[in-house]
């Protein structure tokens, strides 16, 4: 495995921005930015060896910046939405911002969050660190909070994220990787013919405000059902609530046989005219698939194509939906003390 290591442009204050490249002995390459210590590409073979540019982003380290799919990026203090960007710990209430645009709740951290901040970043062994120190009172969260993303890439062409983080004091805290997939590379189309299996059940309705109602409803019978695997098209355009509320899927899963701190297979998606396939794995509870039903107008590829619609899937491996909020979601709250840790491993394969 090696890391390379250059400057990839300049923060508006004259910052240098780095890029990452980790490549194994397969050809695999991975290139990180600390600009929301966020993934920027995959280099990955199909089954007869060419290499494509599997997840989406942008020409331009600037790019990253503000940009609204939050594109291969680490969204926080809390990825998802928090209803009304309230909730208390030990009786006490605090008001997060709202994102404007978004039913006035509060999502992926506010208008800035995690993903729009420069990180710390370091080669550490065959890994790439990035940190960031949160302080207290940011977009409205309690306690300083300082946050940490680990990436190993291996020669069983699996990319490790290890999530982690440390308060000063109580407050919440939801991690995630915000990664589209294309396994067709990277503008070159929709990712409506991808095929989704997904290790679950069981998903969380929502509003038509896209919060979630804090039930755990079944899958079956319904075109949220990805348990048998199915193409991602075959029902995105069924009269269901949560398909139309979300214009295309933008729900959570809850991943089957949760137990804290278990590594659990929570995904499959698989694209049959490339042959490539890349697998999920995490012990997150949740995984929220957005099938990038709002792309179009967000910065150009880095190919220059205009992204559309539906080019792009992520697969946020995370905890439930505005859980500070549902008693009976699994805890958020991390105290002084306490250690934050989360695993998401995509591994790469062709079928």
């Amino acid at each position: 495995m090696k890391i390379e290591k250059q400057v990839w442009g300049k923060t508006s204050c004259g910052k240098d921005i780095m890029l990452y490249t980790l490549s194994n002995n397969n050809g695999i390459e991975v290139k990180l930015s600390d600009i929301g210590a966020g993934i920027v590409s995959i280099l990955t073979p199909d089954r007869n060896g060419k290499m494509d540019d599997i997840v989406l982003g942008y020409p331009n380290a600037t790019d990253y910046f503000g940009d609204g799919p939050c594109a291969g990026k680490v969204p926080g203090r809390f990825a998802n939405r928090i209803n009304h960007g309230r909730f208390s710990i030990d009786d006490v209430e605090y008001q997060l911002e709202l994102n404007t645009g978004d039913g006035n709740h509060h999502l992926h951290g506010g208008s800035i969050g995690f993903a729009n901040q420069k990180w710390a970043s370091r080669i550490d062994g065959d890994s790439v660190v990035f940190t960031y120190l949160s302080a207290e009172g940011e977009a409205g969260y309690p306690s300083e909070l300082v946050a940490k993303v680990r990436y190993t890439l291996n020669d069983e062409n699996e990319l490790n994220i290890r999530l982690g983080a440390w308060s000063s004091g109580p407050t919440i805290v939801n991690l995630t990787n915000h990664t589209y997939f294309n396994l067709k590379g990277e503008g070159n189309g929709d990712i409506l013919d991808h095929k989704l299996r997904l290790n679950a059940n069981r998903f969380l309705p929502a509003t038509d405000e896209l919060i979630t109602t804090g039930e755990m409803a079944s899958v079956i019978g319904t075109p949220m059902d990805f348990t048998e695997g199915k193409l991602i098209g075959q029902d995105i355009e069924q009269d269901f609530p949560d398909l139309i509320n979300g214009k295309g899927y933008d729900s959570c899963w809850v991943i089957n046989d949760l137990c804290k701190g278990k590594l659990n297979l929570a995904a499959e998606l698989s694209h049959e005219g490339s042959g490539r396939m890349v697998q999920l794995y995490t012990t997150q509870p949740g995984v929220q698939v957005y099938t990038g039903n709002w792309l179009t107008g967000c910065p150009k590829g880095k190919n220059g194509h205009e992204y559309h619609d539906y080019e792009g899937v992520a697969l946020e491996c995370q905890a439930l939906p505005d859980s500070p909020n549902k008693p009976n979601f699994p805890n958020t709250v991390l105290r002084s003390g306490e250690e934050y840790k989360e695993i998401i491993i995509f591994k790469f394969s062709t079928i």
